[in-house]
């Protein structure tokens, strides 16, 4: 039972903090969302620093945990570019719902300047980034796991300016497309071969 309690408690802060921000969050809200008393909220978390960090753990738990299941997936059927490319959509698409995609962003902010959050904030990134790994290997890229953060970048980056703004007029697997076909590229150029498969020189 005590840990059904600690449960909700997190999932609940979680998604206060996507409906109103963490200076938005207090004991007594925190515990009227999670049907608890204020004694056995603070029996289970001491601080709200202690309660925020394991929000994020648990936030980070449960996408390492996906992540996993979705790069082995990759890895074990890598039938090319397409369906690579709707395999990482998939990862996006199929997150928790948009304010525990807020809450998220809310943590990786607070985590600028409070250190306890930095190492759950780190996992999460390491997590994106195997998945982006386990794609750009299963295309042929070289160095994937130096790669990998430059996809996690495109994708953190067009989710907050979704989340920000609303819909944008070019899709996220465009740019996906864009980025994993000019890494090929430019392996085809490293390798001295032309667009068209030719290496310069030859007949």
């Amino acid at each position: 039972m005590s840990s059904e309690v600690r449960r909700r408690i997190l999932d609940v802060t979680l998604d206060l903090i996507g409906h109103h921000g963490i200076d938005g969050l207090s004991n007594r809200i925190i515990a009227k969302g999670a049907d608890v008393s204020l004694g056995t909220l603070t029996y289970h978390f001491a601080s709200r620093e202690d309660l925020l960090v394991e929000a994020l753990q648990l936030f980070v738990d449960d996408e390492i945990n996906r992540l996993t299941i979705l790069a082995s997936r990759i890895e074990n059927d890598p039938t090319g570019l397409g369906q690579v490319l709707a395999n990482a959509r998939e990862a996006i698409e199929d997150q928790a719902a948009r304010t525990k995609q807020v809450a998220q962003l809310e943590l990786y902010l607070h985590s600028t300047r409070h250190p306890g959050l930095q190492e759950a904030a780190a996992r999460c990134f390491q997590a994106y980034d195997n998945v982006a790994t386990s794609a750009l290997r299963a295309l042929g890229i070289p160095e994937p796991e130096r790669l990998a953060p430059l996809l996690g970048a495109l994708i953190d980056g067009f989710e907050l300016r979704r989340l920000a703004v609303g819909g944008l007029g070019v899709d996220l697997t465009e740019g996906l497309s864009a980025l994993v076909t000019g890494l090929g590229a430019e392996r085809s150029v490293a390798m001295g071969v032309n667009s068209d498969g030719a290496v310069p020189g030859s007949v």
